[in-house]
């Protein structure tokens, strides 16, 4: 469970349940790359996602600093998990919700944020607040030309960072008992890696911190030279993960390398899986079984290895995207 302040207390009196959520070991990838392998599973939060942490964080450090007025207008640019943390916990304390997603959102999102009060506008992107058409930038200028609106901003905002340092990181440094040596999951605003990778790092400074994109974005490229590359062409989509822009919750330091995958090798990942497990996982989730798949053999994991997957949500998000053909063995993926 988080933990608050008395000034948070005094602001807010019930706090939502987040956090603890269990690590399981899985014996199919365990056995299958030699090595042993846990999943953290974050879709037991109450939102069913790893977002839940930040945009508690987000709402919380708000309220505290007075950003906004009872009854105000949280909003979002979201691919679907921070929007429905924002718009649950917005409802919890007495406000109102409004969530940029891009038009590549699934259903069962969209659906899943109407039900939980929020209001929606679709955009055409997420490229950044460089685009006129993005998510981020119509967030933005609703947030600044409406009263009483608050931009959590989950790309630059510091709280995305800080929530998964001050809680996922540490569960799962006791959850595993300090035997962490790799840490492996996708990357999309860059805050579960840098903050999760920050703590894990100051307990063991060789742990090995991974992350995977999608084919085409910039953020491996980006960690590698520090720069942006000179042309950005759009990259696979794969929701949740992948960037053209890097996100200031994206701290490079603490991660080691970033690994690229395909759509369709995540696609077939992710009905495998089921197929194998009987386990639905999420888009990025199967990201992270394609990226194993894929370079496992150049990752050098050992027998005495504890790799630790995140799972930030479950794969009943993306029944249309992922699950409406018929699935084949991961033994012939």
């Amino acid at each position: 469970m988080l933990g608050f302040t008395r000034e948070t207390r005094i602001k807010i009196l019930t706090a939502p349940i987040i956090g603890n959520t269990p690590i399981r070991k899985c014996e199919f990838l365990s056995s299958r790359y030699h090595s042993n392998i846990y999943i953290k599973e974050e879709f037991h939060n109450p939102g069913m996602s790893a977002k839940d942490r930040p945009a508690y964080y987000m709402i919380q450090d708000a309220i505290n600093r007075n950003c906004i007025s009872p009854g105000g207008t949280f909003v979002e640019a979201s691919s679907g998990n921070t929007g429905l943390g924002i718009a649950m916990f917005a409802k919890q304390y007495g406000y109102r919700s409004k969530i940029f997603v891009s038009k590549s959102c699934s259903q069962e999102k969209i659906a899943i944020l109407e039900a939980a009060g929020a209001e929606i506008e679709i955009c055409d992107n997420s490229n950044g607040l460089g685009d006129f058409y993005s998510t981020q930038f119509k967030a933005q200028s609703y947030a600044a030309t409406q009263p009483n609106a608050y931009f959590t901003n989950q790309y630059y905002n510091s709280q995305n960072i800080r929530a998964h340092y001050k809680t996922t990181g540490p569960e799962i440094w006791k959850q595993t008992d300090g035997q962490i040596t790799h840490f492996l999951c996708g990357v999309g605003t860059g805050g579960t890696i840098s903050g999760v990778g920050r703590y894990l790092k100051e307990q063991r400074p060789n742990v090995n911190i991974w992350g995977v994109e999608p084919a085409g974005s910039i953020l491996q490229h980006y960690l590698d030279a520090r720069s942006i590359p000179e042309q950005i062409a759009p990259f696979e989509s794969i929701e949740g993960i992948g960037r053209n822009f890097v996100p200031g919750s994206f701290d490079p330091t603490p991660v080691d390398h970033i690994y690229q995958v395909t759509q369709e090798d995540t696609k077939t990942m992710a009905r495998a899986y089921r197929t194998d497990t009987g386990i639905l996982c999420g888009f990025s989730s199967a990201a992270v079984l394609a990226c194993l798949q894929r370079y496992a053999t150049g990752m050098h994991l050992k027998p005495t290895d504890t790799l630790v997957l995140l799972f930030p949500d479950h794969g009943s998000r993306y029944i249309s995207k992922l699950y409406s053909e018929t699935p084949k063995s991961v033994a012939h993926a």
